[in-house]
């Protein structure tokens, strides 16, 4: 059979077996070839190149009989255009995750070229924040990117050549949420080295993600504060879980022991030229009051690779050392989440809480680490610990419904019989307590801190004085923002009643500050009512139960193992 007018037939395909290989090219490239088609005359060829006719292409062999057998849909060739991935392309960093999951022990000698990499330092660029602050030397986004190609390049050639220094960061501070006026040492890096550390994270990131202990949930992807919060509650509710550990690391960012930090990444890295930056952030300083302070421990609040070295530091100090204490020495359950600095421990036995926090403390002292002892406790918490308070007190708690009746978080813990109050702790801007559903399953409420309620709702009387002459329009805009941001990190379940006492809160704020503008008053109750109906929606539950969520993700493994 032939083929079309002035065309040769088809290649034969000879039936040549190939050996067995388990790379497919490989398969391929050992496939006997076949006869191809004939070559073109010097007459037809100078026919086409005459009346501007490209010579006919050869059609592609069609699949051998053996390979059609073994393949039923073959993936296709790989072009001579395309080229492979280079070092900074999201393909070389799952190279590097696998290969930190198959050896444990492994310590990576060559990550560096990964750094500087084109493509790496651009996706770091844009992954940046258009908005936010800039650093000592005053560059913006918008600035570097002018002529980013060129900034690139430069940074990459310095980085390379080791000629890049890391300026120090401008030190800041903004207050601190729910402390009575307490104030947050924030360092804020140039817009140069906020590339460099966000692409430094993705780096690093990919080697460290395979040692994290799963119940670590702070600034890791794929996980958040809320899976946590989630955690949590599984872990109380479904272990036995009889007393929590409350702890709170004293100022753990400004006391972050360099050379202990170092000793903890040289554990899985041994790049050199990856280490010798890592010194050079360490010891940047920070630029307070237009002077250079240098700093011999601590790391700096805001820069990208902060909360990776916050991790790493308390990996080693703290979960590798927990996760083996509660399988050789905890004589019962014991589940524990983290996040960042923050972590809360339950325990089934009161005598395995009191011997790991005295271990704690020993522990920590190793790694220039503290307790905070007002913020460090041990309570009695769970679904065991209400059963004995019932049988103490007489009677069932008041005030410890599913939350559709309960008080309001700003009244505070519900109270005991006796006028003792019930037992809580504080967790991710979270009051937790003991409740239980309409059919009397133990739960665990989650309702919105009520220092953080109060000092957000401070805050906010303060920037509606600013902008009290502004119209009703650009006010509505600004506090609809407000309000979405507040529901969609406080919207859990049976918390609904804190939000709409938030939603109260707040339109009471904005009566006030519409009527200071004249001596009138002229906002009446039932006017601000259908300016808050217009701009103010209605509060509404946006997580689902704990319950719904990590039975997806989890897929039957322990949220807290």
């Amino acid at each position: 059979m032939t083929n079309e007018r002035e065309k040769s037939d088809r290649p034969v395909v000879p039936m040549k077996p190939a050996n067995d290989t388990k790379d497919f090219w490989s398969f391929v490239e050992e496939l006997a070839e076949g006869r191809g088609l004939a070559k073109e005359n010097g007459r037809d060829q100078d026919d086409r190149e005459e009346h501007g006719t490209p010579p006919a292409q050869a059609d592609p062999p069609p699949q051998p009989q053996e390979t059609q057998r073994s393949c039923k849909k073959l993936p296709p060739a790989p072009r001579a255009a395309q080229a492979m991935p280079k070092a900074g392309c999201p393909a070389a960093l799952d190279r590097i995750r696998q290969a930190a999951r198959r050896d444990k022990k492994l310590r990576f000698t060559n990550l560096f070229h990964h750094l500087y990499a084109i493509d790496r330092l651009r996706q770091a660029y844009f992954e940046l924040s258009r908005q936010a602050a800039p650093g000592i030397d005053g560059r913006t986004w918008q600035d570097y990117g002018k002529a980013l190609e060129r900034n690139l390049q430069n940074l990459s050639d310095r980085l390379a050549q080791g000629r890049y220094q890391a300026p120090p960061v401008k030190r800041v501070y903004i207050p601190k949420p729910g402390s009575g006026g307490k104030e947050r040492p924030i360092g804020v890096p140039t817009l140069e080295d906020k590339i460099v550390q966000r692409a430094a994270t993705a780096v690093l990131g990919a080697v460290y993600e395979a040692d994290f202990k799963g119940f670590s949930y702070g600034f890791r992807p794929g996980k958040s504060a809320h899976l946590a919060l989630d955690a949590l509650a599984i872990g109380i509710q479904r272990r036995k879980v009889n007393y929590v550990l409350d702890a709170d690391i004293r100022s753990f960012f400004d006391t972050l022991d360099h050379d202990c930090l170092m000793q903890f990444v040289g554990h899985r890295i041994a790049d050199r030229h990856l280490l010798r930056l890592l010194r050079k952030w360490l010891n940047a300083g920070v630029m307070e009051a237009g002077r250079r302070v240098d700093q011999d421990q601590g790391v700096p609040q805001g820069g990208s690779i902060s909360p990776l070295l916050a991790n790493c530091y308390l990996h080693y100090a703290l979960d590798l050392w927990a996760d083996q204490w509660r399988k050789r020495q905890a004589k019962g359950d014991v589940i524990i989440v983290r996040y960042a600095d923050d972590f809360v421990i339950g325990f089934e036995h009161e005598s395995d809480a009191r011997g790991f926090l005295e271990e704690l403390r020993e522990r920590f002292r190793k790694f220039n680490l503290e307790l905070h002892d007002e913020k460090t406790r041990i309570i009695p918490f769970g679904r065991f610990a209400r059963s004995r308070d019932k049988k103490r007190d007489g009677g069932p708690r008041q005030g410890g419904g599913s939350g559709g009746n309960a008080a309001a978080s700003t009244a505070g813990p519900p109270a005991r019989p006796g006028g003792r109050a019930a037992a809580t702790f504080n967790f991710l801007g979270f009051t937790h307590s003991c409740g239980q559903t309409r059919r009397g399953r133990f739960i665990v409420l989650r309702r919105t801190m009520a220092n953080r309620m109060r000092a957000k709702l401070r805050s906010l009387k303060e920037e509606l004085r600013r902008r009290m002459h502004q119209g009703i329009n650009a006010t509505g805009h600004w506090l609809q923002s407000v309000l979405r941001g507040h529901v969609q990190y406080f919207g859990v379940p049976r918390n609904s009643q804190s939000l709409w006492a938030f939603r109260a809160h707040l339109t009471r704020l904005w009566k006030q500050a519409l009527n200071r503008r004249s001596q009138r008053r002229s906002v009446t109750w039932e006017r601000m009512s259908r300016i808050a109906k217009r701009w103010l929606a209605y509060p509404r539950i946006v997580h689902p139960y704990p319950e719904e969520r990590l039975c997806v993700i989890i897929q039957g493994k322990s949220p807290v193992r």
